[in-house]
């Protein structure tokens, strides 16, 4: 685990800066619960706003790919279209009018839109879109087709509730447009709201003004980088610190600090030490952890977590653990420990999309309903969306969780060259049997001298030894002798038959 330097309980955002790469390590009561990834050669485009062209339209989809100057072209679901969109014979119907209208109704081919960038391509997958423009602030987000105002379901309080939609409505009168009052409003004095809508504004403004003097495909707004991301959507009164390893992005935040959030300002800190900052509070090992598919529980349990394109699977076991009562209770403990871990993993790995969790078994519906609650609970701090079910009749928890950047294993990983992204490769033995078979064929087609068999020296010294039996058998068979040459280049699956 991570751990701190100093006393405290406040939660700590930890920054590490190269020129090609920004990392940002989000640990709360030290221990390590996000990290996020910003390279110079990949940025995120989630918030970014393009004015693009349709290049195909697809009624069996019903929806659109868009061209935005991007590799791939990205994908535009009707449902994700905003009712200004829609041709004047629909403009004015009812929305289960609107409901009705096919892709076909609202886009053609070449039709120029402007779109905003909701889902980063993943795998082969190009990104997301919606022409629902939103902008974020500190406190706000600004909804461009809506003149609606809305708080967050995370404010609690009713009177605090009330307030900030009174404040947000009376300040909309004058600016217009639709808003949600953000989690971190929660207690801000009026003119900062007030300040907040200004600057959304202005913003927006700009905007349109770019829409309206430009055409083709173009970028008409770009997302803050990773690093002043972090102090608008980050931070909170429970931040006690954010250390920044590089002294010129600490500079730079500070003067964004205090444009934006003046009260940061005293909490951004400069770490000059000579040990890397991610080293000394075991980001790295945790990291490398995080890559990995068992994760130890400390009652002495685990995890075993996979994830595949289509989903992401995560295995409650008991292990070592053996409890001290009797085996419901040894259960329920494991997974109420496990619900804690599959939240932290959850955020760590930034898993999402389908998610399968298979608690061990329990008997109880009192302890399963518990499990369920302390899953909830744990997810509570994760700021993507997620929906957990009840337990399936295989006794499977199903949830979902949203998706819109791609997992740290995507980020830093790749399919493996030796298995092909399988997660296995064959045993020596199986590629044994496999040249032989080749041999026989060979035999069949040609009429070589000698056969040489070039192959990996695991592979050569099975054949040289387990397999020396059914070599000389197989020489005898063909009447043509076999040399192998090991080739230390050679990954396991890969061979070579030569006619001589």
């Amino acid at each position: 685990m991570a751990t701190r330097t100093e006393g405290g309980t406040g939660d700590e955002i930890l920054i590490n800066v190269t020129p090609r790469e920004t990392r940002v390590a989000v640990v709360e009561n030290g221990v390590l619960q996000e990290i996020l990834i910003e390279r110079a050669g990949k940025r995120g485009l989630v918030g970014n706003i393009y004015k693009g062209r349709a290049c195909r339209v697809l009624p069996g989809m019903e929806a659109a790919f868009v061209d935005i100057g991007l590799e791939r072209a990205a994908f535009l679901h009707v449902s994700d279209i905003r009712p200004e969109s829609l041709p004047e014979s629909g403009a004015s119907a009812t929305h289960s009018d609107r409901a009705a209208l096919a892709i076909t109704d609202l886009v053609r081919e070449g039709q120029e839109l402007v779109v905003q960038v909701i889902k980063d391509p993943i795998g082969t997958k190009g990104a997301r879109l919606t022409t629902h423009i939103t902008l974020p602030s500190r406190f706000l987000v600004f909804l461009a087709d809506s003149d609606v105002a809305g708080v967050s379901v995370k404010i609690d309080g009713e009177r605090e509730r009330q307030r900030l939609k009174e404040v947000v409505n009376a300040f909309r009168a004058e600016f217009g447009g639709g808003y949600i009052v953000r989690t971190a409003a929660e207690g801000a004095e009026s003119e900062a709201l007030q300040a907040d809508m200004q600057f959304l504004q202005r913003l927006w403004s700009s905007i349109r003004e770019r829409i309206k003097e430009t055409s083709g495909i173009l970028t008409l707004y770009e997302d803050l980088p990773l690093v002043l991301r972090v102090l608008r959507d980050f931070i909170g009164d429970n931040v006690e610190k954010v250390r920044i390893d590089s002294r010129e992005t600490c500079q730079r935040m500070l003067e964004f600090a205090d444009k934006f959030v003046p009260e940061m300002g005293p909490r951004l800190e400069h770490y000059p030490g000579e040990r890397p900052i991610f080293e000394l509070y075991g980001i790295e090992d945790e990291l490398q952890k995080a890559l990995g598919k068992k994760v130890p529980l400390k009652s002495g349990g685990y995890l075993i977590v996979d994830q595949t394109e289509a989903m992401a699977t995560i295995d409650v076991n008991t292990g070592a653990y053996v409890g001290h009562r009797n085996l419901e209770e040894t259960i329920f403990k494991t997974n109420l420990e496990a619900a804690a871990a599959i939240a932290r993993q959850l955020r760590l790995r930034n898993l999402g999309g389908i998610i399968i969790l298979d608690f061990i078994d329990m008997v109880s519906e009192e302890h399963r309903q518990a499990v369920l609650k302390a899953l909830e609970k744990h997810l509570e701090k994760d700021r993507a969306k997620s929906h957990i079910s009840q337990v399936s009749p295989l006794g499977l928890v199903e949830m979902t969780r949203k998706r819109t950047r791609e997992s740290l294993e995507q980020i830093l990983c790749e399919p493996c060259p030796l298995c092909d992204g399988r997660g296995s490769i064959k045993t020596a033995e199986t590629v044994c049997y496999e040249i032989f078979r080749e041999l026989l064929r060979e035999t069949r087609q040609y009429s070589p001298r000698q056969f040489v068999v070039l192959a990996a020296p695991d592979v050569v010294d099975a054949m040289q030894d387990q397999e020396s039996t059914s070599v000389a058998q197989l020489e005898a068979f063909i009447g043509i002798p076999i040399k192998f040459q090991a080739e230390a280049l050679y990954t396991r699956e890969q061979y070579d038959v030569v006619l001589m």
